[in-house]
C-alpha cells in the first residue's frame, strides 16, 4: 500500500458513538478532507435493496459496490434503519470490503480539493484502511446512550421505531461487526480510546483535539 502523502486521522468506533460528528468537526478544524466510510457500505446495501435484491446476496452486494458512485448517494435514504442493517450485512463480505477499500485508501492518500490531510471515520480505518495514520481515535459510548442518540435522530426524521428496538438493533450490529471474519471492529493497538457516554459534543471535540495535537506533535 502506498503511504499517505498528507496527514491522516482515523476515527473508528461502533454505531452512534459520536464518531461521525466528531470526525466532521475535526476535518473542519484542521482544514482536512472528510470521508464517512460507513456511508459507502450504507449506499451499497441501499442500492441492493432499491434494486429488489437481498443484501445478504454476496454477488448482488459486490455488483452494487463495483458500480457505486459517491456523487449519487442519497444521504436521507441511506440513514434509515433498513439501510443500516443492510450496511452491516454487506460490510461483512470480504469481496465487498475489497471493492470499497481501494477508494478509501485513494481518498486518504490523495485528499480532494487540494487538502493537506484527511479524516476518515469507520470501523477499521486504524487497523486496515490506514494503519499508518498519524493519529487514531476509537470512539465509544454505552449501548444505551448510543441507542438514545440514534432514536432521537430517527424520531426527528419522522421514524416511529421504538427506542427499545433501536437498542436491540445496535447491540446486534455490535455483535456482528465485532465477530465478522473480514476486518472485525476493534481498536488499533495504538489508538486512543475516547468514551463519549457522558461528554457533550464540544467536550468530546476538545478531548479529541488534545489527543490528536499530541499525537502529531
Amino acid at each position: 500500500m502506498t503511504q499517505p502523502r498528507g496527514t491522516v486521522i482515523a476515527v473508528d468506533g461502533p454505531a452512534a458513538s459520536g464518531k461521525g460528528t466528531l470526525a466532521r468537526k475535526l476535518a473542519a478544524h484542521y482544514g482536512f478532507a472528510y470521508l464517512d466510510t460507513g456511508s459507502l457500505y450504507r449506499a451499497v446495501g441501499h442500492a441492493v435493496r432499491a434494486g429488489g435484491g437481498d443484501p445478504a446476496d454476496e454477488a448482488a452486494a459486490l455488483a452494487a459496490a463495483q458500480a457505486l458512485d459517491i456523487t449519487k448517494i442519497d444521504e436521507k435514504a441511506i440513514r434509515t434503519p433498513e439501510a443500516g442493517e443492510a450496511a452491516s450485512l454487506v460490510a461483512a463480505m470480504p469481496p465487498v470490503r475489497a471493492a470499497i477499500l481501494h477508494f478509501q485508501r485513494n481518498f486518504a492518500e490523495n485528499p480532494p480539493d487540494g487538502k493537506t490531510g484527511a479524516v476518515l471515520d469507520g470501523r477499521d480505518i486504524g487497523t486496515v484502511v490506514c494503519p499508518s495514520a498519524q493519529a487514531k481515535l476509537f470512539v465509544v459510548a454505552s449501548p444505551q446512550v448510543r441507542a438514545h442518540r440514534r432514536w432521537l435522530e430517527l424520531k426527528n426524521s419522522g421514524s416511529q421505531v421504538s427506542e427499545a428496538q433501536v437498542l436491540e438493533d445496535i447491540e446486534e450490529r455490535d455483535r456482528r461487526d465485532a465477530a465478522r471474519a473480514a476486518s472485525p471492529m476493534k481498536p488499533a493497538a495504538d489508538a486512543h480510546l475516547l468514551d463519549t457516554s457522558d461528554l457533550s459534543i464540544e467536550a468530546a471535540f476538545g478531548a479529541a483535539v488534545a489527543i490528536i495535537d499530541k499525537a502529531m506533535g
